[in-house]
């Protein structure tokens, strides 16, 4: 499709193997977008591509890495001349470890996989892409999550991490205005492939895979259930529309079932 809310448009998605990243990749694409979609996973790239077609290219490689990072900007400029909107995206989770259940080194190097992850990845994708965006008055979009507004969406360091993410969109949003555009989605529990820590040796266990986890979430989210990824996509959508959202900066929209209203 070439028609749609983002007809014309450019985009980089990180994290777009899989999960909402893949949502929102293949949702851009259905509204006329075309995308590059970055992830570490070159198998599940390769997948997206083929279901792609030419809307969208592909750039493997990990997105806390700046060379991989500024590859993927040069590549979106070369292969469609213009860059519109990033979507930060990736993101790995502490599964509700406590800080009194891990040893003092355990905190250092999870503390800084994480953040490294969760956090240092969308400042180099800010960084990298600045100059584009401000030449397209574009948009960055930040993937937050429930968790970046109360306790109790993950462990200490997870929270940590989304609290800070809130922070980097709305210091973003005052710092660009009016150039470009800063905005967040907020999702709450979703069937994805989230991922642990190599230092809690949990960077195997995913999201998807547990469902007693997924049972639980459903369970106590107030619409009943854990969300799809595609569930959350037309958020980034309206947030990546240079008309629809044209007066939204600063703005974190929560998708998470009504989980936020809990006390």
């Amino acid at each position: 499709m070439t028609d749609g809310w983002l007809k014309d448009q450019v985009a980089i998605v990180t994290g777009a193997g899989a999960g909402i990243g893949r949502a929102v990749t293949e949702r851009f694409v259905h509204e006329g977008a075309r995308v590059v979609a970055q992830d570490r996973d070159a198998h599940r790239l390769n997948e997206l591509k083929a279901t792609l077609g030419d809307r969208c290219a592909i750039a493997p490689g990990d997105a806390s890495d700046p060379e991989v990072i500024r590859r993927s900007v040069d590549m979106t400029l070369n292969e469609f001349g213009r860059l519109d909107t990033v979507v930060g995206n990736v993101g790995v989770f502490d599964w509700h470890k406590r800080v009194v259940r891990m040893k003092a080194d355990e905190i250092r190097s999870a503390a800084q996989e994480i953040f490294s992850t969760n956090i240092t990845s969308h400042l180099l994708l800010a960084n990298a892409a600045y100059e584009a965006l401000k030449a397209a008055g574009g948009s960055l979009v930040l993937t937050c999550s429930v968790a970046s507004f109360r306790g109790g969406g993950g462990g200490a360091l997870y929270t940590a991490s989304k609290f800070a993410v809130r922070g980097l969109v709305y210091q973003l949003a005052h710092e660009w205005a009016p150039d470009i555009r800063v905005n967040g989605v907020a999702p709450g529990g979703t069937k994805t492939s989230l991922s642990g820590l190599s230092a809690l040796g949990t960077q195997d266990r995913a999201l998807d895979d547990d469902d007693a986890v997924i049972a639980a979430i459903g369970a106590a989210t107030p619409l009943g259930f854990a969300a799809e990824p595609k569930d959350h996509a037309s958020a980034y959508v309206l947030l990546a529309s240079k008309s629809a959202a044209r007066a939204m900066t600063g703005s974190i929209i929560v998708s998470d079932g009504g989980l936020i209203c809990k006390v």
